[in-house]
């Protein structure tokens, strides 16, 4: 090979061999034009670069297109730039911020000066957004020196990326620029904007520049595009569909929870309807735990600070914790709750333990709290007082694989009871780049590392693996699930920590008579269970699974002559744990029946003289119609039956 050829190797492990310079479209180009016709960036050596920079070293190669993540980040971003670049046609003399990508889409913070942007102003944006688009301006990577990009926003009057420039070194600094519009950026960013063929700005919030509120508050545009306009259409028909299934919308209609300035932002108050959904979501864990051997402790809401310091939690997130509350005794001071494990390992310590004790299982619902930004604050999924269903194993080191194993099966266990269908198991491992982020010494991490990564291959897990997204304390199986609506959360974690046990002096006994330290499982299948019930009820659209409905059955009573007769009925369901209602309302039974249907009620119980004279009662299934007339003991049985075939183990 000449010393102008370089070695790729692709994915699958082939390689091939190219001209020193070749770009990753060039290498696209070779295979296929089809591919080339797609690829919006290139992953070298790890790192996402332009599809168009050229590469002078052997390199491993991935090239990226709308179907992966990172080529959907650089469209985004690219996108970003397009709107800005629109901004400025559009309104001369707007300074720009940040425009970055996020999940679905991107936004750019934008100083107007004195204009007020109008929400209806949008749509022009997003024309000029196109117009541009069909231009097919390519996205050109410069370097350039610090003093020369001083000098470029200077001139400009750009404070804000003058700001940004302080924070760079000189020799590390890239412009972009498309068309006539130039900005300072790291990239990537897509061959041309010609891909982007669909545009839609989403809204507009305020944002003070760098989060600070003692800055300037700028106008934040969100928006989001797609190569085609069919993909564009889907997702707003999914964004339509998510407003209906809100679970804050949801949570109010159905009488779940609420909300109370006076209680405090954040902090959610359980109706009695969500009090019993709750209920049932914990008592259903409750037992799935007994048959798996956990044994069930309670732990106060605060503890000392001193017991965070020890775990490393102060030091971590204690800024991000209430404020310490301090008693009348000098240098007394106590943390509410940000945490169950530290409480856990000091109820594993409080007696001797031997090698035959283990593996010990100890399960909470314990409620935490940490002190989120209100702006962070969102219905049940952000919160600053929530429910986990924690619990932590202490076992020996030969046990971690096996244990770990049983936490996976209990979290398949639960998903398929709660029709979780669709889920990827992500291995999220320390930041090698990074150790600082982390407690423990590279032999703890290595070890608890490979015991994910065996256990979920022995279990056949669909998996990624996500660096840097590891706990400060262990790397973490994260159960990342996708709902009705095709969006993704994260559900279910199980960690391995060797640190803890560390930090907090934990023994047992050996075999060998000598002390050792136990390894640390922690796992919570719901995670927090107000955000578990938010997604569910999002993902269920308020439908939720026979078992866990909060209201059962609503007794439809024909007229006030078979009220009596419903009461009977409601009385004999109840002996039987089926719970509900008589809607005894001077309404017409139409009437009745659209009303509980509204209300996601799953079955329905028409009473009147024919039922009544039978000791029967006309069964309406939510959403299906007519099941028939049942005695209570045939509707028992059906009933049960339903329950029985989605809570049965496969």
């Amino acid at each position: 090979m000449s010393n102008q050829q370089i070695k790729i190797t692709l994915p699958d492990g082939s390689v091939r061999e190219y001209e020193k310079g070749v770009s990753g479209l060039q290498i696209a180009l070779s295979i296929s034009e089809g591919l080339a016709r797609n690829v919006l960036a290139a992953k070298v050596n790890g790192e996402v670069w332009d599809a168009t920079r050229p590469i002078n070293q052997d390199s491993s190669v991935q090239l990226l297109t709308w179907n992966d993540n990172e080529g959907k980040n650089t469209f985004w971003h690219s996108s970003a730039h397009l709107m800005a670049e629109a901004l400025e046609a559009l309104y001369p003399g707007v300074k720009l911020g940040i425009g970055p990508p996020i999940e679905n889409g991107f936004y750019y913070d934008v100083d107007f000066g004195d204009k007020s942007l109008d929400g209806a102003e949008l749509e022009k944006i997003e024309a000029k957004m196109l117009e541009l688009a069909r231009q097919k301006n390519e996205y050109i990577r410069k370097d350039i020196s610090k003093k020369d990009a001083v000098a470029y926003f200077s001139e400009k009057g750009d404070e804000y990326k003058l700001d940004l420039l302080e924070g760079l070194e000189d020799g590390s600094i890239t412009f972009y620029e498309q068309g006539n519009f130039v900005d300072l950026c790291r990239g990537p960013h897509i061959p041309n904007t010609g891909f982007i063929k669909a545009a839609k700005l989403l809204n507009i919030a305020g944002a003070y520049w760098r989060g600070d509120e003692k800055n300037k508050m700028l106008t934040r545009i969100y928006g989001i595009t797609f190569p085609k306009a069919k993909e564009l259409q889907e997702y707003l028909h999914m964004l339509e569909e998510a407003k209906k299934r809100d679970h804050r919308k949801l949570g109010r209609e159905l009488e779940l929870f609420t909300f109370s300035e006076k209680v405090g932002m954040g902090l959610p108050l359980w109706l009695p309807k969500g009090t019993l959904l709750r209920e049932r979501l914990v008592n259903f864990m409750k037992r799935a735990q007994d048959k798996s051997g956990y044994q069930q402790v309670v732990t106060p809401h605060i503890g000392h600070k001193a017991l965070y310091e020890t775990s490393g939690h102060y030091e971590k997130y204690g800024k991000d914790s209430f404020q310490p509350i301090a008693t009348p005794n000098e240098g007394e001071e106590f943390l509410l709750k940000p945490m169950n494990c530290p409480h856990h390992c000091e109820i594993y310590k409080h007696k001797p333990r031997s090698y035959k004790d283990l593996p010990i299982r100890y399960a909470e619902f314990g409620t935490v709290y940490r002190y989120e930004q209100s702006g962070e604050l969102h219905g049940l999924t952000r919160v600053r007082g929530f429910t986990q269903d924690d619990a932590h194993i202490f076992c020996r080191p030969d046990q971690v694989k096996e244990e770990f194993i049983k936490v996976i099966d209990l979290v398949l266990y639960v998903f398929q009871a709660l029709g979780f269908e669709n889920f990827t198991a992500q291995v999220s491992l320390r930041d090698p780049d990074n150790k600082d982020k982390y407690i423990g010494s590279d032999e703890a991490w290595e070890k608890a590392e490979s015991a994910i990564i065996e256990a979920a291959a022995e279990k056949g897990l669909k998996t990624v693996t996500e660096l840097g997204e590891a706990a400060f304390y262990g790397p973490k199986l994260d159960f990342m699930v996708k709902d009705a609506l095709g969006r993704k959360w994260q559900l279910g974690t199980i960690q391995v920590d060797y640190n803890l046990p560390e930090r907090f002096q934990l023994e047992y006994i050996g075999s060998d008579n000598q002390k050792h330290r136990p390894v640390m499982i922690h796992r919570a299948p719901f995670g927090s269970l107000e955000r578990f019930v938010a997604v569910l009820i999002e993902h269920c659209a308020g439908n939720f699974p026979l078992w866990l409905s909060p209201e059962q059955i609503t007794i439809l009573p024909i007229s006030e002559k078979f009220i009596e007769y419903a009461e009977q009925i409601r009385i004999s369901l109840e002996e039987h744990d089926i719970v509900g209602a008589i809607d005894n309302r001077d309404e017409k039974i139409g009437r009745k029946i659209r009303d509980a249907e509204v209300k996601k009620i799953p079955f329905m119980l028409i009473v009147g003289e024919k039922e009544q004279a039978e000791a029967k009662v006309s069964v309406r299934k939510h959403g299906e119609g007519d099941k028939g007339s049942l005695s209570v003991e045939e509707f028992v049985s059906y009933f049960k039956s339903i329950i029985e075939s989605s809570l049965k183990q496969k």
